[in-house]
């Protein structure tokens, strides 16, 4: 055991000049924003733009992001393991270890949203007051713990045996795989859910919510998939056949569709039947009064849509053009999902105030630390893993 993780380590230490930089970059913002971080512990979140009116910002908004993006590794498990695609076993292993990173940056931005961090000892069974299972909030936090365990319990056995030489026993992994494959839609569902219920924010109460967030997760993850694989094949740091891009390729067009279908019957239902909601839905698109947003989920269903019309394009197979899809696909996901869905939740506020929201220089810092630190542990976590899958049997992983 203690070899294993020593192999790993030297792993990770050894790299380019390129790869140092990387490195580099990432530790830098990462203690840029754990100085934010300090800064906000010290003073509080007056240090951020939210206030009274809009009390969940871009915290939330990259959390409801990356949530998706986590359960978005199912759609590589799928392949790999319940229609035995053995080209799909070859990359499976890195999606996994992606939603490790994913599910680590979203416990990170759930804890510097709490404020104190020293409030989390409430969650804890036997110190503090679970309230399960009639709280959502703790649901939420078991489906998301969870689902880490699983992949980590995944990841790390098959790497194990990878480095041991040794072929995995079925019976220790592959029902912790099925089970994370039924429990990856429970993490965004519950999350959804956590939305939806709020009676009180009538722009979330739609039952769309839930399926939105599936299929847009299903979309942005594989599209950023894709960039990763393409790039540690271009660098020849793994080999694998050109129908696993297009498989994924599929996978992103059709969730992308239905993505955008469902948000057209979103929009139809509240500008025609001129609900409730319909007053936060036009500040969004900025149609009523000054909307801050406005520009950016404008940008994002651009976006969106640039990338379908790529995607059923005859040159959708080329890289010139795939690549920067997959890059729209993950940006406009990101606004929509993000921006476009948690803030406007706010505005107008039920007192009927219209507060705009603007994320203070110190809360972007901390955003940017977080992302910075879970790029690096997944770049260790693929320096790691890399040479241990290229050196075993594909058709074992």
């Amino acid at each position: 055991m203690i070899n294993f993780f020593t192999y790993g380590f030297r792993a990770i230490a050894r790299g380019g000049g390129w790869y140092w930089l990387w490195v580099s970059l990432l530790t830098g913002f990462s203690l840029l924003g754990l100085n934010a971080y300090a800064r906000q512990l010290a003073h509080g979140l007056i240090t951020t733009g939210m206030g009274d009116e809009v009390s969940w910002g871009i915290y939330i908004a990259n959390f409801a992001f990356l949530v998706g993006m986590a359960a978005a590794a199912v759609m590589m498990v799928i392949p790999a393991y319940i229609f035995k695609d053995r080209e799909m076993h070859k990359v499976v292993i890195f999606s996994e270890l992606f939603a490790i990173a994913a599910m680590v940056m979203c416990l990170l931005f759930i804890m510097v949203d709490l404020g104190r961090p020293d409030r989390v000892w409430h969650l804890i069974p036997g110190f503090g007051y679970f309230n399960f299972p009639g709280s959502l909030l703790t649901w939420d936090v078991i489906v998301l713990n969870g689902y880490l365990l699983l992949n980590l319990w995944v990841c790390f056995y098959v790497l194990y045996k990878g480095y041991l030489g040794e072929n995995p026993r079925p019976a220790l992994y592959i029902p912790v795989v099925f089970i994370a494959i039924v429990w990856a839609p429970s993490i965004h569902t519950i999350t959804a859910f956590l939305f939806q219920g709020l009676g009180g924010r009538p722009f979330w109460n739609s039952g769309l919510i839930a399926p939105r967030f599936l299929v847009s997760a299903f979309a942005a993850g594989p599209s950023f998939m894709v960039l990763v694989f393409s790039f540690l094949k271009t660098i020849g740091a793994i080999n694998f056949e050109d129908k696993v891009i297009d498989r994924i390729r599929i996978i992103i067009t059709v969730s992308l569709l239905i993505n955008i279908f469902l948000a057209g019957s979103e929009l139809f239902a509240e500008f025609y039947s001129e609900s409730v909601h319909t007053i936060h839905i036009s500040h969004l698109f900025g149609l009523h009064g000054t909307s801050l947003l406005a520009p950016w989920i404008w940008g994002a269903l651009l976006l969106n849509v640039i990338a379908a019309i790529i995607l059923l394009s005859p040159v959708r197979r080329n890289p010139y053009f795939l690549i920067p899809a997959c890059i729209m696909i993950v940006a406009g996901i990101w606004t929509e999902k993000g921006l476009g869905f948690v803030v406007p939740g706010f505005i107008p506020s039920p007192l009927g105030d219209f507060v705009q929201y603007i994320p203070s220089t110190n809360e972007l810092l901390i955003c940017l630390g977080i992302w910075s630190f879970g790029l690096l542990l997944y770049s260790f976590l693929l320096k790691g893993a890399i040479p241990i899958i290229n050196k075993v049997d594909r058709s074992a992983v």
